[in-house]
């Protein structure tokens, strides 16, 4: 049970492992992009490729759901990113339980984007964890988990890829112990959990009062979406690429979110413990670019105020 992209890595394991998947459920198309046209989740994709029947049901929990699952007589169900909680019915279908591939170092990080909050709160470092799924978010016993560090500019699109082989590798060491019949589990330490609710698109403004670390932060941590954003002369500027500007004489009197500096490397703009240096751009109108891209084509002026509309 899966939708993203995450997902597709641990699936693949499973059908080159050759385990017997007798189907994969995945959440409903959706409509994507301008055109709004139907795309299928990725793991269906895959799937379909695989020979893997595909069920899509709009709601798990109802005894026709279930039944169907029932109807298949898995041995264990393997969830990663599928994007629901499962029921208790469900979960207790398959004779070894269901298995989860999550994308944090539980009990860190509980919830629908782990990958992204660790981003934007500055983890040095976050990991993969599969556990034994039970009725709540994320609180199952604990099973196998191995760390990845977070580079200082990785955004979250580049650390969800390496995650989500990751995923694959922990899942497929996770399967193999449950064979040998020494998979241990360790209860989470409540006391010790965070959570990382789903992003929004509000959540990628940018309040140029906070630190520069801050900012560059949540600009990795909401790349690819929702994508942080400000104002410049009444038109949303997405910030796409930031850098640390270093130590800088500033002006203490200067306000944040002035433009201190342009050049080739990007604008030096003031923020709440100094200044940071941003690099990619894109007004809603255009593609993404470099700044040095950007300022050829457009006016823009030292002493500007980003962040007002």
């Amino acid at each position: 049970m899966g939708t993203p992209e995450f997902a597709v890595p641990s699936l693949e394991m499973l059908v080159k492992e050759g385990y017997e998947v007798v189907a994969a459920v995945t959440q409903p198309d959706k409509p994507k992009g301008r055109g709004n046209k139907m795309c299928e989740p990725p793991v269906k994709e895959f799937a379909i490729k695989s020979g893997i029947e595909v069920l899509q049901p709009n709601k798990i929990k109802t005894e026709e759901f279930v039944d169907s699952i029932r109807a298949l007589k898995p041995d264990l169900i393997v969830t990663a990113a599928y994007g629901k909680i499962l029921s208790q019915a469900l979960l207790d279908v398959p004779l070894f339980g269901c298995i989860n591939v999550h994308g944090s170092l539980l009990p860190a990080y509980r919830g629908a984007a782990p990958i992204n909050w660790a981003v934007i709160n500055g983890e040095k470092a976050t990991g993969i964890t599969t556990m034994f799924t039970d009725a709540g978010l994320d609180t199952g016993d604990m099973l196998l988990s191995k760390e990845l560090a977070v580079e200082p500019d990785a955004t979250a699109g580049e650390l969800h890829d390496k995650l989500a082989l990751l995923g694959a590798e922990v899942l497929k060491a996770t399967l193999t112990e449950l064979k040998k019949g020494t998979l241990e589990r360790k209860p989470q330490d409540n006391a010790l959990s965070s959570y990382a609710p789903m992003m929004s698109k509000e959540l990628g403004l940018i309040d140029w009062n906070k630190t520069s670390q801050e900012i560059h932060d949540l600009v990795r941590g909401t790349d690819p979406w929702p994508g942080a954003y400000t104002f410049l002369n009444g038109e949303r500027l997405r910030i796409w690429r930031t850098s640390m500007a270093g130590s800088r004489q500033i002006n203490p009197d200067c306000e944040s979110g002035r433009i201190l500096e342009i050049n080739n490397e990007g604008l030096l703009i003031k923020c709440g413990d100094g200044c940071i240096l941003v690099r990619e751009i894109q007004l809603d109108c255009c593609k993404r670019m470099s700044v040095e891209c950007y300022i050829r084509g457009r006016q823009i002026n030292v002493g500007e105020k980003l962040g007002e509309k």
